[in-house]
């Protein structure tokens, strides 16, 4: 029998199969390690979470309650006025207007008015009772007259009651509001109407925004509070709403002021 040659360098073992294992499967390279890593790790911790939506933005009446600054009563206090500008207060808040957003306003209102004032214009305010402006009456110069052209809303004027310069009006204590005024227009002793565009809104059948009305926001606040209603005056004043309903120096004659 012939032995088999001896195994040399010259003669190497016959090549070795590649095992069935590992036929066929390339090393894995770093990109396609870093991929796996972060499949992985996205699958750990599943989807991202979705940003959280923004807060809602509720509006108020955000109402805030200072002294009054000099520029802010302008003509509209002077010497010899019933209240001092210390026993005045200057209310900032908002209000909802004739477009349906919210502005801000700002009344010049006697200290103890301050509270009822609040609590009208808050319960107007949750019910979207519109309101034109709300500007202190400095920015008219006092003019009673130009303030309800402007369809302006306010308290504080310290004036005679306009059409009958004889009597003091009650806005000079701070305590009667103007609310409105081309939509809710004032007659004088002489039948004259103020603002004299406002003479359409006198037909109080009509339901235009702004327009006061018995059981509304504003009439039954006003009532809770025990302030009197102009409107229900001979003549009318719509407009106005006041602590006692008329003037401290009114005449006996009198039965309305503004």
């Amino acid at each position: 029998m012939t032995k088999p040659a001896p195994r040399t360098a010259e003669n190497p073992p016959p090549a070795t199969r590649p095992s069935t294992r590992t036929a066929g499967i390339r090393p894995r390279t770093p990109f396609a390690l870093v991929m796996s890593s972060v499949l992985l790790l996205t699958c750990g911790l599943g989807a991202p979470a979705a940003a959280a939506p923004p807060p809602v933005t509720v509006p108020s009446l955000d109402a805030k309650v200072s002294a009054v600054p000099s520029a802010k009563l302008g003509r509209s206090w002077h010497a010899g006025c019933p209240v001092p500008p210390s026993g005045l207060r200057l209310v900032r808040m908002n209000h909802w207007g004739f477009d349906g957003k919210v502005h801000p306003g700002e009344l010049v209102v006697g200290e103890q008015a301050v509270t009822p004032i609040l609590r009208v214009f808050e319960r107007a305010f949750q019910a979207h009772f519109p309101i034109r402006q709300m500007r202190v009456m400095a920015e008219f110069d006092g003019s009673d007259v130009a303030a309800m052209a402007a369809d302006n809303t306010s308290v504080f004027n310290c004036r005679s009651v306009t059409g009958d310069p004889a009597e003091v009006s009650q806005h000079s204590y701070g305590n009667a509001v103007d609310i409105n005024t081309l939509e809710n227009p004032y007659v004088d002793v002489n039948d004259v109407v103020y603002p004299p565009a406002g003479a359409v809104y006198l037909d109080r059948s009509r339901h235009d925004q702004g327009m006061i009305h018995p059981g509304d926001a504003i009439s039954t606040a006003m009532r809770e509070i025990g302030w009197l209603w102009g409107g229900r005056w001979s003549p009318p004043d719509y407009q106005h709403f006041s602590a006692n309903g008329r003037a401290i120096t009114a005449g006996p004659g009198s039965n309305h002021v503004h």
